[in-house]
């Protein structure tokens, strides 16, 4: 009634609610209760937390620090005081596990021996698959590199970690290269769901090491980098 009393009067906005204009204008006159004014109170002590925190901190940080302060007051209470001031604090991503080492699978014999490197293009392919967190889901992403360049050879993006992604990704590198004796050197672990990729020996090869990357070509950052800095390039180049 009182967002709409410039428009409607407080009569008619009474008569429809069935309450009565007496009583909206002695709640109007009401001073706030000892309830709600402690609930401004820390309020304002809680925006003070969340702006010294950058915006970062939520409920339960907030809590603790208005605790160590010595206000002992409900979580839920903090919960909903920021809920109603729309403060929310920024968490820390889990790591989502996309892999895991398959028992059952067999695994090819290891032709690199952590030395990773060539001496010229199409010698040494390794692979992997990252994860792309979007607003609509996971998006995944295979990539195949070519260890003498260091350059991006095969690539595929899809909604699944199935064997077709990583298959279209190594079709796209043997496309393009048209390789004689290559090397296509993966990790041992596959994507869930995924099964091997087995290719014709000697040019199938994983490492039983789970650290292949981390000692080689690549360290695990650098890794997810190059992966991820393809998967802008591909989404780029697939815009019309």
């Amino acid at each position: 009634m009182k967002a709409n009393q410039a428009t409607w009067p407080i009569a008619t906005m009474a008569r429809l609610l069935t309450v009565s204009a007496s009583g909206f204008y002695a709640w109007l006159k009401r001073k706030p209760s000892a309830h709600a004014l402690r609930d401004a109170q820390l309020l304002a002590r809680t925006r003070v937390i969340y702006a010294r925190s950058r915006g970062t901190y939520g409920m339960p940080r907030i809590h603790a620090e208005l605790t160590e302060q010595g206000s002992h007051v409900a979580r839920k209470r903090v919960r909903r005081l920021m809920n109603a001031a729309g403060l929310r604090g920024v968490s820390r991503r889990r790591w989502t596990t996309t892999t895991q080492r398959q028992t059952d699978a067999r695994p090819a014999p290891d032709l690199v021996q952590r030395h990773f490197s060539a001496d010229a293009p199409n010698q040494l392919w390794v692979a992997d698959a990252t994860y792309v967190p979007t607003l609509v889901g996971f998006l995944y992403l295979a990539v195949v590199l070519d260890v003498f360049s260091r350059r991006v050879v095969g690539w595929a993006i899809g909604k699944h970690l199935r064997t077709e992604l990583m298959l279209q990704a190594l079709n796209m590198a043997l496309a393009q290269r048209h390789p004689n004796g290559v090397i296509h050197h993966s990790d041992p672990r596959v994507p869930r769901r995924v099964q091997p990729v087995v290719a014709t020996e000697p040019y199938a090869s994983d490492d039983r090491c789970s650290r292949s990357f981390s000692a080689g070509v690549f360290q695990p950052r650098a890794l997810r980098g190059r992966l991820l800095s393809a998967f802008a390039t591909a989404a780029s180049s697939s815009v019309p």
